[in-house]
C-alpha cells in the first residue's frame, strides 16, 4: 500500500511537471519558432523587464483595454464638437470604449477603441474594419490633458476612413503580418508584411519588446535554463558587443524619420544589421536640411558638433533604452560636463542665469523644446491650430541664447 502511494505521488508530480513544461513549449510567437516572447526574460532579467514594461517603447502600441486608454470618458471634456449639429463623444459601454458620432442628437456611427498608439506625449487609436485598421479622428494629448484632432484630421468634419498602413506598425509594434507563422523567422518572407493588404490580428506583437531589440531569444533562454552558471550571454545580441554604428543603426531604424526609400521591411531588421540595407536616404544628414523634431532624433543628433567630434557618442550615452527619458535634467548635464569640464559661459550669460543653474540644466538652452511641423492638432469647436512640442536632439547654440 505504501509503495502504491509513493508511485501515485510520483505519477502526480510527473504529470504536474509535464504540464508546466508543455505550457512553456506550447507558446508560439508569431514571428517564428526561434522567438520565445518577452516573458521568457523575466526570470533572469527582472529588473530590466520591469523597467521596460513601463516604458514608451513597450507602450508604443497596446490593446485598447480599460487602463491602457488615456483620456476622460465620463467628464465634461469627453465631447468633441465639430459644429452645432455634429459632435463626437468618447463613451464607455460595458468594458469597451468608443468614439460615437452624433448628428442632431442621434447616433450615426460608433467605432470601438481597439489598438492604442503611444502613451507618453499623446495617444491615438485605431479600430478594426474587416482585415485592416483605421485611425479614429480624435486623439488624446497629455500636453493639454484633453481630446483634439488626430494628426492631419480636420476639425470641421469627422471621417473614419484613414487606413493605418503596416509600415506604421513597424516602429510601434514588434510584429504584424498577414500570415500565420509556423517556421523560423529566417525562413519567412518579411517583405510580405508590407506588400499584402490585410492584417492577421493574431500576428500582432504589441509594443517594442525585448526581442525586437535583442533578436530571437528562444535558443538563449533554453541554453541559460540548462546552464545557469554561465554568465556570458549565449545566442542573443548584447549591445556591448556591437560597434558604434551598429548601435546607432538599431536606434535610427525608428528614430531617423521615414522619408527614405524603403528597400526591406523594418521587421526584418535584427540588432547588428546595416540600416542602409533597409532604407536609402534621400537627404544627407550632413547637409543643412531641417529635420522635424518628431521622429528624427538620430538625424538631429548627427548634425550636432558634439556628435561629429566624438568617436564614442551614441544614443545610449544619454538614454537607457529600458526606461523613459529621465525628467531629471541635471542627470543629462552631468553627461554634458563630462566632456565640457573646462567650458565657461560668458559674462552676459552668467548675469542672466546663475552658475549653478547653468551647470544643472544644459539641455534647456542647448536642446530646447520646439514645435513639430509634422504634427499639429485642433481643439474642439475652434479653428486655431495647436503645436505639438518636443525637445530637439540637435545640440547647439540657438539664436535666442547667443550672447
Amino acid at each position: 500500500m505504501k509503495k502504491t502511494r509513493i508511485l501515485f505521488a510520483i505519477l502526480v508530480l510527473a504529470v504536474f511537471l509535464s504540464n508546466c513544461t508543455n505550457k512553456s513549449d506550447e507558446y508560439i510567437d508569431p514571428r517564428g519558432t526561434d522567438y520565445a516572447g518577452s516573458e521568457s526574460c523575466i526570470d533572469c532579467h527582472k529588473t530590466q523587464y520591469d523597467m521596460a514594461l513601463q516604458s514608451s517603447h513597450f507602450k508604443a502600441t497596446a490593446p485598447a483595454i480599460l487602463g491602457n486608454v488615456l483620456g476622460d470618458f465620463d467628464a465634461k471634456n469627453h465631447v468633441f464638437i465639430y459644429d452645432k449639429n455634429t459632435k463626437l463623444v468618447m463613451e464607455q459601454r460595458n468594458d469597451s470604449l468608443y468614439q460615437v458620432l452624433y448628428k442632431n442628437g442621434k447616433e450615426v456611427e460608433a467605432h470601438r477603441f481597439e489598438i492604442v498608439f503611444g502613451a507618453k506625449h499623446a495617444q491615438t487609436s485605431v479600430y478594426w474594419r474587416e482585415n485592416n485598421t483605421y485611425e479614429l479622428p480624435v486623439s488624446y494629448y497629455n500636453s493639454i490633458n484633453n481630446w483634439a484632432t488626430s494628426p492631419g484630421f480636420p476639425a470641421d468634419k469627422p471621417y473614419f476612413d484613414r487606413m493605418v498602413m503596416k509600415d506604421c506598425y513597424s516602429c510601434h509594434a514588434s510584429n504584424i503580418s498577414s500570415r500565420n507563422v509556423g517556421q523560423k523567422s529566417t525562413e519567412k518572407n518579411f517583405t510580405s508584411m508590407d506588400v499584402e493588404d490585410i492584417i492577421d490580428r493574431k500576428t500582432i506583437v504589441y509594443g517594442i519588446d525585448c526581442e525586437r531589440c535583442h533578436g530571437p531569444a528562444k535558443a538563449h533562454a533554453e541554453f541559460h535554463i540548462k546552464n545557469p552558471n554561465v554568465k556570458v550571454a549565449n545566442s542573443i545580441t548584447s549591445y556591448k558587443t556591437l560597434n558604434r554604428q551598429q548601435k546607432l543603426d538599431a536606434c535610427a531604424l525608428c528614430h531617423a524619420g521615414n522619408d527614405g526609400m524603403k528597400i526591406k521591411s523594418r521587421f526584418d531588421f535584427k540588432p547588428g544589421s546595416v540600416l542602409s540595407d533597409f532604407y536609402r536616404e534621400t537627404r544627407s544628414i550632413t547637409d543643412t536640411a531641417k529635420f522635424d523634431v518628431h521622429g528624427n532624433q538620430f538625424r538631429l543628433m548627427s548634425q550636432s558638433k558634439c556628435f561629429i567630434k566624438s568617436e564614442k557618442m551614441d544614443c545610449i550615452t544619454c538614454h537607457n533604452p529600458h526606461e523613459n527619458a529621465s525628467k531629471n535634467l541635471a542627470s543629462y548635464s552631468k553627461i554634458c560636463m563630462s566632456c565640457h569640464q573646462d567650458f565657461k559661459h560668458n559674462e552676459t550669460t552668467l548675469k542672466t542665469m546663475s552658475g549653478s543653474l547653468l551647470a544643472s540644466n544644459c539641455v534647456e538652452c542647448h536642446m530646447p523644446k520646439q514645435s513639430s511641423g509634422a504634427i499639429k492638432f485642433q481643439l474642439s469647436n475652434t479653428k486655431q491650430m495647436s503645436n505639438y512640442i518636443l525637445r530637439t536632439h540637435k545640440i547647439g547654440i540657438y539664436p535666442t541664447n547667443k550672447k
